[in-house]
Formats: structure tokens, C-alpha cells, sequence
């Protein structure tokens, strides 16, 4: 009998020592993918590091598109090109004529449809 209460015993603490090693290392896992807290910390650690390392991508990425394209033209397209752009420019403005007049209508739609209108709706009672 003494020795079955020993096995509960140690058997016990076991579980509990497990439960501890379990717990423990949970909490590291956490520590350890808090990817915010991680760049929190580096930041205040080398803030120098991260603003020059900030500094040159932000030069690569200004400089980067700096080379010299050349572009030919043809004088004879000219006329064509022209006629064109007058054309799209013609054309974008009906766009806008349109869009400023049927906005009321879209506008006076999308609140009928999408937000309360004061009465209540047929599906809920």
C-alpha cells in the first residue's frame, strides 16, 4: 500500500514538473515569434542602424530610376497624334459631364440601399 502511494506521489510530481517544463516552454515560443516586440526592442537598441539602413534603401529607390531614356520622334505622326489627343481629351470630358451629373443619382442609391432609412426592414420583425 505504501509503496502504490509512493508511485501516486512521484507520478504527481512528475506531471507537475511536466506541466512546468510545458509551461515554460510556451512561454518562450512566445517571447520568442513576438516579432513586434523583437523590432520594438532592435529599434530602441541601433536606432542608428535602422535609420541609416532606412536612409539607403529610400536612396536606392530615388536613384535607382535615374538613367537617361532616349525617345524618337517622327514628324509625320505628328498630325496623327495630335488628332488623338484631341479625340481622348474630348472624350474624357463627356466622362465628366456624365459623372457629375448622374453622381445625385448614385449617391441618393447607395444610401436607399446601403444605410438605414428610417423604416424597418421586411426580413427581421
Amino acid at each position: 500500500m505504501a509503496e502504490n502511494s509512493e508511485s501516486i506521489n512521484e507520478l504527481k510530481g512528475e506531471i507537475a514538473g511536466s506541466r512546468q517544463r510545458v509551461a515554460n516552454e510556451l512561454r518562450g515560443l512566445r517571447y520568442e515569434l513576438d516579432f513586434p516586440a523583437k523590432f520594438r526592442r532592435s529599434f530602441r537598441k541601433q536606432t542608428g542602424s535602422w535609420v541609416s539602413a532606412a536612409a539607403a534603401v529610400g536612396a536606392l529607390i530615388a536613384l535607382a530610376p535615374m538613367r537617361k531614356k532616349e525617345v524618337y520622334v517622327d514628324a509625320r505622326t505628328r498630325h496623327k497624334r495630335d488628332k488623338k489627343l484631341m479625340e481622348t481629351g474630348l472624350a474624357m470630358a463627356a466622362i465628366k459631364l456624365v459623372g457629375n451629373l448622374a453622381r445625385p443619382i448614385v449617391m441618393e442609391f447607395v444610401k436607399n440601399r446601403f444605410f438605414y432609412s428610417g423604416q424597418p426592414s421586411r426580413g427581421r420583425k
